[in-house]
């Protein structure tokens, strides 16, 4: 089986106000759901992700982890 794409850093801290994981970018629903999604999906998410963490546009700069 493959191992599955995820941009957890394990830094789990969820902004009450915006609902989006300070670690990883993620919202609750789409962490919840993470194993159940295609993987199309899941590179999709991940696409989205630097923004959700840094509106001004920014790149962090961290490759994405294997889980």
């Amino acid at each position: 089986m493959a191992k599955i794409s995820s941009p957890c850093i394990k830094v789990c801290l969820i902004d009450h106000e915006s609902g989006i994981c300070a670690g990883c970018g993620r919202t609750l629903d789409e962490i919840g759901r993470w194993s159940l999604m295609g993987e199309a999906e899941r590179r999709a998410i991940m696409r989205l992700l630097a923004r959700r963490l840094d509106p001004n546009g920014a790149e962090p700069d961290r490759d994405l982890q294997q889980a």
